[in-house]
Parts: structure tokens; C-alpha cells; sequence
């Protein structure tokens, strides 16, 4: 009767309780249990390619996962044994049985898919909590292979992305790196990172005891879109090999450092830009620098010269035929003057001081005629110390001070490219206003942008503005081009015209002195007909003179253009001004 009566109380509370789960709580406790089963997985969005002007990846995000323990379940698990009724649903090692339990189980099943010791995946299972990072960038293939071992939520897979650069240390600093979210933060990943970055979705379902999706349950569900691809007007063909003889170069004049810009001479466009630095994309060193052509900053020396003489003409102050008997050295305002290279007093015109090169000359020639406001208004119009609107990080406009603030030497080596500093992309886009017509354009290095579903949006640019009338540039672009013949031994493409200057400047080096050297040679070919605008600049090489160090640079450069985009060869020159008298 006593076991009766207990066996009735427990009945009657089975009953209750039952009751209780079924009629009172049932809707609790099935929200409960759907709850449980419920699960939100965020679904990653892709980061956009960047790709060159063909569409050649530069850099792309690739598929990979970070695999996730859970500790807690991991210390009670129970491997399946394999057989008929397991319906492969079970753990086993080369055909065996897993021969453990727990932490050190799935630590054997999982080692060899990871390639790691199983003593320490051990250790990482054997801790507290519900979640321990196991491995990271994991490929789709090994995420496939852990599928495999029947593990359910001891062992998942979170979606993640890896940058991958196809172009090693070439455009390094330029391209720069995101960081370990996938966030841009430095070069062309930082300016472009809006277009670049997509907006993540998310699936919302019901989980089996296994971890597998419930057909049926999904109940909320947002697809992933894509960023944008950023398509860039740089050729990787032709900044691959300015980046080989940049470093042929290095080694044979023994450089501090060198830049190249490559620029569509009609477009504005930047067709390729390197540097000497050895960093490549992605990499710590490439997020932490910058890119040397718009960051390191020079007097341009002599280039300098074509500014100048583009401003007399213009303001009507001076011509190319203009006759001037030239000393190697000046007395002018208490201040001594000379040239780099020692003559007897030369009957040389306007035409044959920039030839020559002649600092003397240039002080001549716009002494009483071209004022300091002229000369300064003529290079901001020509964008020196002006903010090149690519928005590359690093970006140094340079320095130009306002008239008012220059000495009395300063006013006069203005003419010649000292006084004021530069960067390699501001320099190029001033001879490119010359080669151009007197018509400066916009530089731009994004050409398009393309979203998702395929549909492409030009990037806004500038306005072109003339800076010089057409004759003005053309009258320069002779002259250069007789300054070009002066170096056609070192410099000269053969079988196309060149209008180029050198330059050659003092700047400071490592002790604060005027010790270090930069040269430079900066040219549009072809000609009569300019397509692109190479400049070449050099730290301390060994020559030191531009039309000997960086003009041969130029040279190889400037056949490789040719060939690449068969440019068809000059005709003779016939229209040259006079440069002496």
C-alpha cells in the first residue's frame, strides 16, 4: 500500500506537470525551445576589386574563414561509433575508432584538417567559456574537410575575407592595406574605402542538434551587397617596368632614392607612379608609408626654367628671340649669381638661356620686365604648392611663400626652380599644362567606378583651365625641345622627337646642409605631338647632373612608350628658334 500510494503522488505530479508544460506554459516553453534553436548568422559582404585601366586585379578579397571552438562543448563530447545505423554521422581516425572522449577527441579529429599539434588544439578546447578562436584564413577547401567530421557547434566556421595584392612590391605605398576588419587604411584602400566596402546581410533560422539548417525555418533574411570595384588609370604593364628601371637604375647611380610619374599628356591621367621603395602592398611597412611622389617633397631646379619663360612670354615681357649677351656669373642686388658651367660671354636669345640652362640668363632676361607678383601668380597658376586633387594620404602640396615674404636673393632664384618646393606628380602636371597646349588638367588616377551590378559611374574631375595661350606653349615646347637635343646622347629616343628640361638642385641633407643633390628630367614625347609626360626624379646620384642621371631613365621610359603604344616615329624638326645670335 505504502509503494502504492508513492507511485500515485509521483503519478499525479508527472501529471501536473505535464499539464502545466502542455496546457499553462506550452506557448512559453515552445518560444523557448524555438529560441534556442534559432540562429542569426551574419553574411559577410565582399570588399570591391582594384583593378588597372585593362582590368587587371591589383587587389581582391578572397574567401576565407576563422574557425571557432566552443571549450564547454568540446569537454562533454562523445564520439559516434561508425556503422550501419550511423548513416555517416559518426567519428573515426584513418578507418578507427577516436579512442578518447571530450577536449583530447576532438582535438585528434580536428589536428590533421588544421595542421596543427593536437596537444595544443587540447589546450585551447580544455579552457572555460563557449568561445576560442582556433585558426584563421582558413580556405573553403580545409572549412569543407571540418564539415566533414561531424562536429555541430564544438567546431564552426565564421565567414572572413582576406586582401590579396597580385602586384608584390609594385605600387606598394600606393595601393597601401586594410586592416584586420577589412577596413582601408592607407593608399588607394583608404581614398576609395566608401566605394570599396559593401554592406553585410544576415540569414535567420532554425539549427538541428548538428548544427545544420532546418529546411523551412528561415524567417528573416537580408542578401549581402558587394562593394564597388574601383578601376584606376594606371597601365600595370608599363608601371611594371618603370619599376624595373627604377631599380636599374638605383644600382647603376647608386641613388638615395628615385620617383617616376607617367602622365597621359592630353588627359591628365597618371598612367603609372612608382617609387625605389621596396614595400608591398598589404604589408605593415606599406600602411605605415606613404607614396614618395606626393609625399617627398624638392626644389625642381632648372625644370623650373620652362615655368618661368612660359610666364615672360605670356605676360608679354620677353621673346624667344630676345638677344642677350650672357656671363657665366651676375652681381645683381648685392647678391652673387652663376651658372653651372664656366663660358666666355655668350650671344645666346631667350630660346638659347633655357637651352642652355643659364641662371644668369633668366635673371637677364626678366630683370625691370617680370615682377615678383607675376612670377609667383604664374606658378600657383601652374600648380606649384597647390594640392593636386588626387587625395593620396601623405600628400604634400609643397612650399611656395607669398611674394611679400621673399628676400632679395629668393626673388630671383625663383626663375630658375629654387626657392620653392615641389612633388614629382605637381612638376609633371606643369610641363604636361605646356605639352598640353597651356591647358592644365585635372590629374586623376580612378577612372570608374563599378557597383555590384556592373554598372560603371565616371569619377567627377576638374575643370581644365588654361594657364598660357596655345602660342605661349607652343613657343616653350620649341625651346624645349632644343634643351632636349643638348642631352640627345644621354637622353634622346631615338627616332622621336623629345621637348624635355633637366634640372639640378642644392637641398638639404642629413646634417641640415645644403649636402645632398636632387636631379631631375622631366619630358613630353612625342614632340610635335606630345601623347605622354614622363618625369624622373633623383636623390644624390652619382653624376649628380639630371641630363646624365635621371634623363637616361627618361630615355628608357620613353622607347618602351613608344613601342608599347606604337606611336608612330617623327618627322625632322624644321621650325627651330633661333638660340644663339
Amino acid at each position: 500500500m505504502a509503494v502504492g500510494v508513492v507511485l500515485a503522488l509521483l503519478a499525479v505530479m508527472c501529471l501536473g506537470q505535464l499539464a502545466s508544460i502542455q496546457l499553462l506554459n506550452g506557448r512559453t516553453t515552445a518560444q523557448a525551445a524555438t529560441a534556442q534553436r534559432t540562429l542569426k548568422v551574419d553574411i559577410q559582404a565582399k570588399r570591391g576589386k582594384i583593378l588597372d585601366t585593362n582590368g587587371v586585379v591589383l587587389a581582391q578579397s578572397v574567401e576565407r574563414y576563422t574557425i571557432i571552438g566552443n571549450p564547454e562543448l568540446a569537454q562533454e563530447f562523445e564520439p559516434t561509433p561508425c556503422g550501419k545505423q550511423t548513416k555517416g554521422r559518426c567519428h573515426q581516425i584513418d578507418g578507427k575508432p577516436v579512442g578518447t572522449t571530450g577536449a583530447a577527441a576532438v582535438a585528434r579529429l580536428l589536428a590533421p584538417v588544421l595542421d596543427m599539434n593536437p596537444m595544443e588544439l587540447g589546450a585551447k578546447f580544455s579552457g572555460t567559456g563557449q568561445y576560442v578562436v582556433i585558426k584563421k584564413d582558413v580556405t573553403p577547401e580545409v572549412k569543407r574537410n571540418i564539415d566533414k567530421l561531424n562536429l555541430g557547434w564544438i567546431v564552426y566556421a565564421e565567414l572572413s575575407s582576406q586582401r590579396y595584392y597580385s602586384t608584390g612590391t609594385m605600387m606598394g605605398t600606393l595601393l597601401g592595406g586594410v586592416d584586420d576588419k577589412g577596413k582601408g587604411v592607407a593608399g588607394l584602400e583608404q581614398v576609395e574605402n566608401k566605394n570599396l566596402t559593401g554592406t553585410d546581410g544576415y540569414r535567420i533560422y532554425q539549427r538541428g542538434n548538428g548544427g545544420e539548417e532546418i529546411p523551412g525555418t528561415v524567417t528573416d533574411a537580408k542578401d549581402a551587397l558587394d562593394g564597388s570595384d574601383v578601376k584606376l588609370t594606371l597601365n600595370s604593364d608599363v608601371d611594371w617596368y618603370v619599376k624595373k628601371v627604377i631599380r636599374e637604375g638605383m644600382e647603376k647611380y647608386k641613388a638615395g632614392w628615385v620617383t617616376v610619374v607617367v602622365q597621359d599628356a592630353k588627359s591628365g591621367e597618371i598612367i603609372a607612379l612608382e617609387d625605389s621603395d621596396e614595400y608591398a602592398a598589404g604589408s605593415s611597412d606599406a600602411k605605415l608609408n606613404v607614396s614618395r611622389a606626393v609625399s617627398q617633397t624638392f626644389e625642381p631646379g632648372s625644370i623650373g626654367k620652362v615655368l618661368s619663360v612660359a610666364g615672360m612670354l605670356q605676360s608679354g615681357a620677353s621673346h624667344l628671340t630676345d638677344q642677350y649677351t650672357v656671363p657665366d656669373h651676375l652681381s645683381h642686388n648685392n647678391q652673387n649669381y652663376k651658372d653651372a658651367v664656366m663660358h666666355g660671354a655668350a650671344h645666346w636669345t631667350l630660346a638659347g638661356i633655357l637651352e642652355q640652362s643659364s641662371n644668369v640668363g633668366m635673371i637677364m632676361a626678366a630683370d625691370g620686365k617680370y615682377n615678383s607678383d607675376q612670377r609667383y601668380d604664374n606658378l600657383v597658376k601652374f600648380g606649384i604648392g597647390q594640392d593636386d586633387g588626387l587625395g593620396l594620404p601623405g600628400e604634400s602640396p609643397g612650399r611656395l611663400t607669398n611674394p611679400q615674404a621673399w628676400d632679395v636673393r629668393t626673388k630671383e632664384t625663383v626663375l630658375f626652380g629654387q626657392g620653392y618646393s615641389t612633388n614629382a606628380l605637381q612638376i609633371t602636371n606643369a610641363v604636361a599644362t605646356v605639352a598640353n597646349k597651356g591647358v592644365k588638367q585635372q590629374q586623376s588616377i580612378v577612372k570608374e567606378v563599378v557597383n555590384a551590378d556592373g554598372q560603371a559611374s565616371q569619377v567627377p574631375r576638374g575643370e581644365p583651365v588654361r594657364v598660357v595661350d596655345e602660342q605661349v606653349a607652343n613657343q616653350v615646347m620649341n625651346a624645349m625641345e632644343s634643351s632636349a637635343e643638348h642631352y640627345a646622347q644621354f637622353s634622346g629616343v631615338d627616332g622621336y622627337r623629345v621637348a624635355a628640361k633637366s634640372g639640378t638642385a642644392e637641398v638639404a641633407g642629413a646634417n641640415g646642409r645644403l649636402t645632398s643633390i636632387i636631379s631631375d628630367w622631366s619630358g613630353a614625347l612625342p614632340a610635335e605631338d606630345p601623347r605622354f609626360v614622363v618625369t624622373v626624379v633623383m636623390k644624390d646620384p652619382q653624376g649628380s647632373l639630371g641630363g646624365v642621371t635621371a634623363g637616361p631613365l627618361f630615355k628608357q621610359i620613353g622607347e618602351f612608350l613608344m613601342q608599347k603604344y606604337q606611336i608612330p616615329p617623327s618627322q625632322p624638326r624644321t621650325d627651330a628658334i633661333p638660340v644663339q645670335w
